[in-house]
This record gives structure tokens, sequence and C-alpha cells, in this order.
């Protein structure tokens, strides 16, 4: 489906569940969650949304661990049910991040799926950080960012990082060779006309410091060197 048609849809569906308070779904919720996935409008693939605590020096395994998957949503109606039964951006604390990663791929630096890909980072004032998240995650799911990115490139994931002063948001794309030249953080700006940015920059995952290599995650837990930042840091 194409984002502009998609786009109106997504609108409508936004007010249709309650709020919750906690980031993980009752088994009530999850059963309704699958009910609407019967019949909703379908995204172009699934989505799944992740929730993780940051800690520092943490090993890629010990971040895997760490991180919760939610929920994987396939229809518009199930993204703002799974959107409107866990915590506002504002109701969680520093170190929290949520992530939204196309299909199953996890939001993990050294996956094979993302090892040769990278991110654009987005220092946002805190007044700002629950609806640059919203748009973004509705640019995502709507895929508006199509005519954003070059070629055999594209936008695979997005994060939210609570900070104790501005936030930070991350668009994770497919291929690092392939950023410069992109009209990402156009379409950002385009999307956020009167939202101002405190710095912005893209970095790929293997230049990170903490980056561990292409080894196996798995087969290597407790032999990485300490991670200082988490993959939403």
């Amino acid at each position: 489906m194409a984002g502009r048609e998609l786009g109106a849809d997504l609108a409508g569906a936004e007010n249709d569940r309650p709020n919750s308070a906690s980031p993980q779904l009752s088994r009530a919720a999850v059963q309704e969650i699958t009910e609407t996935e019967k019949g909703g409008v379908p995204l172009n693939t699934p989505w799944t949304l992740y929730l993780d605590k940051s800690i520092r020096g943490a090993t890629a395994a010990e971040f895997e661990a760490n991180l919760r998957n939610i929920y994987t949503v396939t229809t518009v109606q199930s993204f703002w049910s799974v959107y409107n039964n866990i915590p506002g951006i504002s109701d969680l604390s520093p170190k929290y991040s949520y992530h939204l990663m196309r299909n199953s791929r996890r939001p993990i630096w050294e996956d094979d799926c993302n090892r040769h890909g990278g991110t654009w980072r987005l220092k946002c004032l805190k007044k700002d950080t629950a609806h640059v998240w919203k748009e973004l995650l509705l640019a995502c799911i709507g895929e508006q960012w199509s005519d954003s990115v070059r070629e055999g490139d594209d936008i695979v994931g997005l994060s939210v990082s609570i900070k104790d002063r501005d936030d930070i948001v991350q668009i994770w794309n497919n291929r690092s060779d392939l950023a410069e030249g992109s009209q990402a953080t156009s379409k950002v700006k385009e999307l956020l006309p009167t939202v101002n940015f405190q710095a912005e920059f893209y970095k790929p995952h293997q230049t990170h410091h903490a980056y561990e290599g292409h080894r196996s995650v798995e087969s290597h837990q407790g032999q990485q060197a300490p991670r200082q930042f988490s993959p939403a840091n």
C-alpha cells in the first residue's frame, strides 16, 4: 500500500484503543490486538516494538538479554492498539528506550541484518520528543521514507532514548555506504517543520567504539569487550 493511502487509515484509527499503564501487554490486550489484525488494514511489512533499559558497559549479549519484545504489528489497527496500551514517551524514565524495527530484526548493531547499516541521530528537547516519536513512527509504518533514501537502501528502524536532559531519536538504515546523499533528515524536517533539533549526524554501526565485530552474539557470550553504550545511546 502506498504511504499516502496508508496515511489516511493511520490517522483514522488512532483513537481506537484505551491507554494502559504497563509496557507489558496484558493477556486481554494481546487477545484484543490479535483480533484487530484479522480484519485490519495491512502494513507493507510487519514492525516489531521493543523496550530496553540502558546499562553502561553492557556487552551485546547483555544488551540482548535485557531487550523486551513487546509486540509485532501487521496492521494499522494493531499498531494503534499497541501504541495506546503502553506508556507514552513522557512516562518513560531516563535510560529507557523504545525501538520499532522492520519485520523481526532486533535493534542490535552486530546482527547480520544490521551490521552494514547505521543511524541518523537527532537530539531533541524533551518538550518535542513525544511529537517527534509519534510522527516518525507513522512515517515508518506508512512507508514515507521510500523517496528519501538512495536506491538499494531502506529505513529499517526507529529508536527513542530518554535521557536526563535532551532525548535522542535514531533512524536506522540498511546500508551505511548509501547514507551520503540521502534525504532522510530533510524528510524529518518536512514532517516536523516546527521542531528545532539540537544536533544531528549520521554514524555507521561499525564505527561505534563498542561495536563487537562480526562475531555471533550467541556463541561469544561473556567474551566481548565491554559495550560502553547500548545501540540506542
